[in-house]
C-alpha cells in the first residue's frame, strides 16, 4: 500500500468521521447547523433522519479504516476502491439532488483517492 494511497484513504475515513459526528451529534448545535447552513427549526425537524445519514457515513469510514487495516493487501486494495466508490456515487448523488457542494466535499475527493490508491503511490 501506497503512502499517497494510504493517507488519502485515512483523510477520507476521517472526513467521514467527522461527518458522522456532524450529523448525528451536533446536527442541532450551532456548529451543525452552520456546516450545513440551516435553521433551527429544520434541524430539530430532521434530526432523526440526520442522525440515521450520520450512521451511514460511520459505516463509509469504518470500511475505510478497516481497508487500511486488513492484512492481505491484495483484499485490503479492493475494500479501499469500494468505500471509496460507494462515496464517489454518494457524493455524486447528494450533489445531484440536495446540494452541489456536496459532490464537491465527498465526490471529487474520493476520486482523487481513487487515482492514489490505484497509482500505487
Amino acid at each position: 500500500m501506497g503512502f499517497i494511497g494510504a493517507t488519502a484513504t485515512g483523510l477520507m475515513a476521517g472526513l467521514h468521521g467527522y461527518i458522522l459526528v456532524l450529523e448525528m451529534f451536533l446536527w442541532t448545535s450551532p456548529r451543525g447547523r452552520k456546516a450545513f447552513k440551516l435553521t433551527a427549526d429544520f434541524a430539530e425537524k430532521t434530526k432523526t433522519l440526520a442522525a440515521n445519514q450520520g450512521l451511514y457515513n460511520g459505516f463509509l469510514a469504518a470500511g475505510l479504516v478497516w481497508g487500511l487495516a486488513h492484512p492481505v493487501p491484495e483484499f485490503a486494495h479492493q475494500i479501499r476502491l469500494f468505500f471509496l466508490g460507494c462515496i464517489v456515487a454518494a457524493g455524486a448523488y447528494g450533489g445531484a439532488t440536495a446540494n452541489p457542494r456536496i459532490f464537491f466535499i465527498q465526490a471529487v475527493p474520493a476520486l482523487a483517492s481513487i487515482g492514489a490508491v490505484l497509482s500505487g503511490y
